[in-house]
Formats: structure tokens, sequence, C-alpha cells
């Protein structure tokens, strides 16, 4: 055991080398795609109940790198802009089963035909989803949104400067602590799993091996990007790669927090067609691969290329990035945030307060609530903290109820209002 994790720093460093190049690639092209494509394009051709809608978007899911939980306030803009019942479901299932990153990551890993397929089986398996949920629940329900929600924030910077703000501050930092969970769960994996562990046990093998994965994989949270290298250390250990893929699928597209906030949005019946087109897809394309792609060209292993100079500077770029991020994360744990426009304190003559909100649970929504709250002329500075579900409001004029309404809108609710220390109010508005 003791000689075995002695070489857990080299599988860390290799799985980093590989990993690296591929995802900060793949967060610039969605910064850019962030940037350059008007957000007015992504709402205007989603409203009907019909095949194009679904099919749309889905191919708008498909590049976007959106976790499964931060899908969810997005998929809500979505719904709120006018877009149909089923084309938002079909956004769900597609966007957090891949994305620009986590296609070059897979192939990087896996291998092009691998990461292909996959892209393949997320666009069908969301077009199947958003066309059961349009011919299977009623239609009547109408958006209550004026067209006006974007997927971006207020004030946000343009060109390059802004692609990669959005890049680090959006898109790495809502996946920053499951991909580094995701790199140190592979490194322990390819360390302690034995080569061909899962080649001689009957039960990893077939239907049977996808339905345990699928078991395992459906109430957990994995990040589509960083569930990568852990479906390569188990497919190094002889896991086949249709149960790699059943991993790859409803691990990122389902988990229990989304669960909740797709019967929350959309009603039981969305629900149970969006975890039954998840369950059946997956195991259909799982059986599928390993009968059409069974014999094309895969990596070996999680970290088949040696260290060269770019996965090198990469690994180190990637590196002080998530330092970075997670000195922002102290920092705001800790109540000592940058300061805001006009000073973000009440000692400037603004008024503060503290929301409790529900539904936070990755950095991703933290962004879609401050984004919300500061979308209003009211609010200078709004700065949520993950870890206690706090949300402090600073600002001149603002109302509770306006307050409280921006963050449902994002997709979350407010359980409490502090407005001095020791005492906390529930809104009258709430149950």
């Amino acid at each position: 055991m003791v000689d075995a994790l002695s070489h857990f720093p080299v599988e860390l460093w290799q799985i980093l080398l590989e990993l690296s190049p591929s995802l900060l690639l793949g967060l610039f092209i969605a910064g850019l795609v962030h940037v350059y494509v008007p957000a007015a394009t992504i709402h205007k051709r989603l409203s009907r109940p019909d095949l194009g809608s679904t099919v749309r978007a889905s191919l708008l899911g498909v590049p976007l790198p959106l976790c499964s939980c931060g899908v969810i306030p997005t998929a809500l803009g979505l719904r709120k802009a006018g877009a149909s019942p089923g084309a938002t479901t079909s956004f769900m299932i597609s966007t957090p089963q891949t994305g620009v990153d986590s296609i070059l990551v897979s192939a990087a890993f896996l291998g092009w035909p691998f990461a292909l397929f996959k892209v393949l089986a997320a666009f069908v398996t969301g077009v199947a989803g958003g066309v059961l949920v349009n011919r299977l629940t009623s239609s009547s329900e109408e958006s209550t949104g004026d067209g006006s929600t974007s997927l971006g924030g207020p004030g946000e910077d343009r060109g390059i400067r802004g692609a990669l703000r959005y890049a680090v501050f959006d898109l790495l930092a809502a996946i920053d602590l499951w991909l580094i969970a995701g790199v140190l769960v592979a490194a322990l994996i390819t360390t302690l799993v034995p080569a061909d562990f899962f080649a001689d046990r009957a039960w990893s093998q077939g239907l049977t091996g996808m339905l345990v994965v699928l078991a395992i994989s459906l109430p957990l949270y994995v990040c589509t990007t960083a569930s990568v290298p852990i479906a390569a250390s188990f497919i190094a250990a002889g896991m086949p790669f249709g149960s790699a893929l059943v991993f790859l699928m409803a691990g990122p597209a389902t988990n229990v927090a989304t669960i909740g906030a797709v019967y929350r949005t959309l009603g039981g019946a969305v629900l149970g067609l969006y975890l039954g087109t998840v369950v059946v897809m997956s195991l259909g394309f799982g059986l599928l691969f390993d009968q059409v792609l069974i014999g094309a060209p895969v990596l070996d292993a999680p970290h088949a290329h040696g260290a060269s100079w770019v996965g090198v500077l990469a690994a180190l770029v990637l590196l002080a990035l998530l330092v970075l991020l997670s000195w922002r994360r102290w920092q705001a744990r800790t109540g000592h945030p940058a300061p805001g426009p006009a000073g973000g304190d009440t000692a400037a003559g603004l008024a503060s307060l503290v929301l409790h909100v529900k539904g936070m649970s990755c950095q991703h929504c933290v962004g879609s609530v401050k984004r919300s709250l500061e979308a209003m002329d009211a609010v200078v500075e709004a700065t949520p903290d993950l870890a206690s579900g706090r949300v402090r409001v600073v600002g001149e004029g603002f109302a509770v109820p306006a307050l409280v309404r921006a963050v449902e809108d994002a997709g979350f609710t407010v359980s409490g209002v502090e407005k001095r220390p020791g005492r906390v109010d529930v809104p009258q508005s709430m149950h």
C-alpha cells in the first residue's frame, strides 16, 4: 500500500498534463461563444413545441460547458424567455453531458471515436427527451417571461478580455472543486486499482455492469469534464467502454439536486420523462458502443503521452487559476469580498442586508444569483457565499420583495432575510 501510494503524485501530475491543454482550450472557445453569440439568437427560436425547437435546444446545449446543477438556472431563463417545455428539457439533458472542454478532454483521454460518439449520444438523448415532453405533457402552460432574460450578466467585458473573464470566473469557477476532486479520484484509482481489475469479473461486463454503474451514477454529482479522467481510469482497469459511456452520460446529467430542481420548476411528469430518457438512452448507447465501435482506436490509459512543454505550461496555468479561484472563494467566505463600485458598505451611505438562499450547489449557481441581483438598479453589490447559502446585498432604495423575485427568477428560493445581526425575518410571500 505504501509503495503504491508513493506513485500517487506521479499519476496525479500525468493526469494534469493530459487534462490541462484541452480543458483550457475548451474554456477559451466557450468564452468566445459567450461573448460573440448574441443572447437574442439563442432565445428566439426555441418557443414552438415541435421537433425543430428540441433539435435547436440540444444543439445549443451540446457545446456549453455547464454542470448539471448549473444548467437549471440557465434552462429556467430559457423557459421564462418563452422556450417550450420540450426545448427546455432537451437543453437540460444534452448540456451537462458534454461541452467544448469535455469533448477535447474526452478525445485526449479516450480517443476521438469515443468523444464523438459521446457527443452524438448527448444530442440524440436531448432531442428524444424533448420530443417525449412535447408529446406526453400539456403544452397549455404559458411562459411568464418577457423575452428579456439573458444568459450573460449585465455590464460584462467584451472581446478577448470578456471571453477570458467568463471562462475563468464563470465556467472554471463553476467546476473547479469538482475538477480537483475528479483528478484526485482518478489518480487514486490509477494508483490503487490493479490492471485488468474489472476484466475477470462477470458482474462488470455487459448489461449487468451498466446497470451497476447506472445505479451509482444517477444520485451522484459528477462534473462532465472531471468525470472523464475517472472513466479513463476505470477503462484502464478493465471496465468495458460501454459501461464507461453510461457513467459519462448518466452521472453528469443527473444528481439529487438536479432531480429536485427539475421537479420544482417543470413538474413531476417532466421529471419522470427526464429520468426515463437518461436511463434508457444511456443504457442503449452503452450497448450500441460495445457492438459498433468495439474495434475503434482509443487510448490505452488516461495518460498515454509523455510530458511536453505545452502540457507542463498548461498544467501550471491551470494550477495557478485554481489557486486564484480558491483565494477568491476564501475571501468571500471570511467576509472580505472585493469592494463594489461605490465602496460596498453601509459606511458609504448604502443599505445592507443578508438573504438566506436555498438551492445554490455550485459556483455557477452563485454566479446566477449574483448576476440576477446586481441587474437591479438599486443593488450595488451582491456577494453570495456557497457554503452558508447567505447572500449579502448592498445598495440603496431596494425593497425585499423585489430582491426575492430576482432570486426566484434565477431559479432559487429565499428562506429568510437578515436585516440586522441576530434577526432573520421570513417575508410574507414565502410559505
